[in-house]
């Protein structure tokens, strides 16, 4: 019989910490035993198709997941919305939502603390990125994580091959170098195929988790946590003395707009990268995982495949930029210890395999990552990239995305030097992540 990832724990766990004084009393197995789990009301931001169905396939071996149910909620009100159902008495139980909401959500969660689930029983259940949900001050853990979406590369078959290239690049100097033969420019230097959507922000799909991935390939952290809360690192800084990492990612990530460059493959003038992908007009998309089935219904005809993210052809570690999602439990929640029974129990390695199917994301259990579906491409890609994938305290997704957008902005329209640019960028995502 399997043992179940928490099994561990919920058998022996008493109380959900001192912090909240109520008793865990949930005990289960793997084989859907009697988990104490009671109505458990779920708000999140993916989407409810997936995670309904997610539930319904896993209430059929845990009974106890009967009686838990999802509301999806729009991510940008995501946070106002919780302060007020806390307010009102009308709190959900947990809050399922990535590490992009965590620093806006955090102040109405209650962390499990290391009495509940331990650091080492952590790091060895889940992957590595899931470490960003840690709580300060040894507090504990913001969330259980569930599922992992990370950042891939789409690929167009028919454009790839018809321009003589056998296999997507696997480093992001190939991308640059692919350039020139698959680009189609007029005379008058108008784009008419694109390779890749970079160098923009606007009209780049996800660029805001392109950046990230750049950033955190380059060994630039972003933000680093501190005693007094989340400060944003010194973008600009060499420890080397050579040139900056934020300086070289900035000028890689815009010279796809310059054209003046034998890069140059995108402008502001484009339609949305996803929507060119879509189109066949584009090579090379930057996109997640999850998005995997909607470019299929989208476009049945289109042949394209998927790879993992390009890395640096220096690195020495593999860095992607994933969606990290983690079942929060609400301080205002009407039945906390359900909640963490209920998180619990979807660790489970048959819930794990029911919510990644339904989603199309990656497991977020270290364990289930060593064995992605038969057959499934997709999946493969995914869970592979799962294993490496990080990500940062930001501020919320809407605030990240103004002071990124401005930095890139002010780049290729020559207001600001690469130094200029990531210090008023670095100075915002201060300000913004201040307690």
């Amino acid at each position: 019989m399997k043992i179940s990832l928490f099994q561990g724990i919920i058998l022996g766990v008493f109380g959900l910490a001192a912090l909240i004084g109520l008793f865990v009393f949930a005990t289960y197995t793997s084989t859907g035993g009697n988990a104490t789990v009671g109505n458990v009301v779920i708000w999140g931001t993916l989407p409810k198709e997936g995670i309904n169905a997610a539930l319904a396939t896993a209430a059929k071996t845990e009974p106890g997941l009967k009686s838990v149910s999802y509301v999806q909620m729009d991510e940008a009100t995501l946070a106002s919305n919780l302060a007020s159902a806390i307010a009102t008495g009308a709190s959900p139980d947990l809050v399922l939502a990535s590490q992009e909401d965590l620093a806006s959500l955090a102040k109405f969660i209650t962390p499990t603390p290391l009495a509940t689930l331990s650091a080492r029983t952590f790091a060895s259940t889940f992957a590595g990125g899931a470490q960003i949900f840690a709580a300060p001050a040894d507090a504990g853990y913001y969330g259980i994580p569930l599922l992992i979406d990370p950042l891939a590369l789409f690929y167009n078959r028919t454009i790839l091959s018809s321009s003589g290239v056998a296999a997507p690049p696997a480093t992001w100097e190939a991308v640059t170098g692919l350039v020139p033969g698959v680009t189609t420019l007029t005379p008058a230097r108008q784009i008419t195929r694109s390779l890749i959507g970079m160098g923009t922000y606007s009209n780049v799909h996800n660029a805001r988790g392109i950046l990230s991935a750049l950033f955190l390939q380059t060994g630039v952290p972003i933000s680093t946590r501190s005693g007094s809360g989340v400060m944003s690192a010194n973008l600009g800084e060499s420890s080397g003395g050579g040139v900056p990492p934020g300086q070289a990612v900035l000028r890689f990530y815009t010279q796809f707009a310059d054209p003046s460059k034998v890069s140059y493959t995108w402008n502001a003038s484009l339609k949305d990268s996803q929507t060119a992908f879509l189109a066949g007009d584009l090579a090379l998309y930057l996109g997640y995982a999850s998005e995997a089935r909607y470019l299929r219904e989208a476009n049945p005809n289109l042949d394209f495949d998927v790879a993992r993210l390009p890395q640096p052809a220096t690195a020495s570690v593999k860095r992607a930029y994933g969606l990290i999602y983690a079942l929060m439990i609400s301080r205002g929640a009407k039945n906390p210890s359900g909640a963490y029974s209920a998180a619990a129990l979807l660790t489970n390695s048959a819930e794990q395999s029911a919510a990644a199917s339904a989603t199309g994301l990656a497991p977020a259990v270290v364990g289930e990552l060593a064995s992605a579906p038969a057959n499934d491409p997709i999946a493969a890609v995914a869970y592979a990239e799962a294993l490496y994938a990080r990500g940062w305290l930001s501020p919320a997704p809407a605030e990240t995305d103004r002071v990124f957008s401005g930095m890139i902005t002010d780049v290729i329209s020559g207001r600001l030097t690469l130094d200029a640019a990531l210090t008023l960028a670095e100075r915002s995502l201060a300000s913004l992540l201040q307690p």
